[in-house]
Formats: C-alpha cells, sequence, structure tokens
C-alpha cells in the first residue's frame, strides 16, 4: 500500500507548514500510478481544507513516515 504525502502550508500565515499523510486503498499500486492518481485526491483535499495552500507531495510506503 502507497501514501501520498502531501505538505501544505497555510494561506494565512504561509511559514506555518505540516505533511499530512493520505493513504490509498487500492493494491499493487505503483509509485507511478500514485503521482498520476496524486493531483485529483489532492484537490479533494484542498477543497475540504481551503486555509490550507499545497506546497509539495510525494508517494512512498505506507506506513514511511511517523503519524503525528
Amino acid at each position: 500500500m502507497l501514501e501520498l504525502l502531501v505538505s501544505v502550508c497555510l494561506v494565512s500565515d504561509p511559514g506555518r507548514c505540516k505533511d499530512v499523510a493520505l493513504t490509498y486503498s487500492a493494491e499493487n499500486l505503483t509509485p507511478m500510478q500514485c503521482m498520476m492518481g496524486a493531483q485529483p485526491e489532492i484537490a479533494k483535499w484542498i477543497e475540504a481544507h481551503p486555509k490550507w495552500a499545497l506546497k509539495r507531495w510525494t508517494c512512498h510506503r505506507a506506513g514511511q513516515y511517523a503519524k503525528i
């Protein structure tokens, strides 16, 4: 399983940023497929969290980064 890790910053305070892990539920997803499918998932998250702006994103194995 892969995670989409997005780095976002507050629109009102660009110096205040955080990483958010979005987990894909599809099995056997390749990193390239994760990156290609990232934009719709990111758009959904940004739409639900309008106070945050996307800084960057990456795909990696689920559980690679600790959840905070």
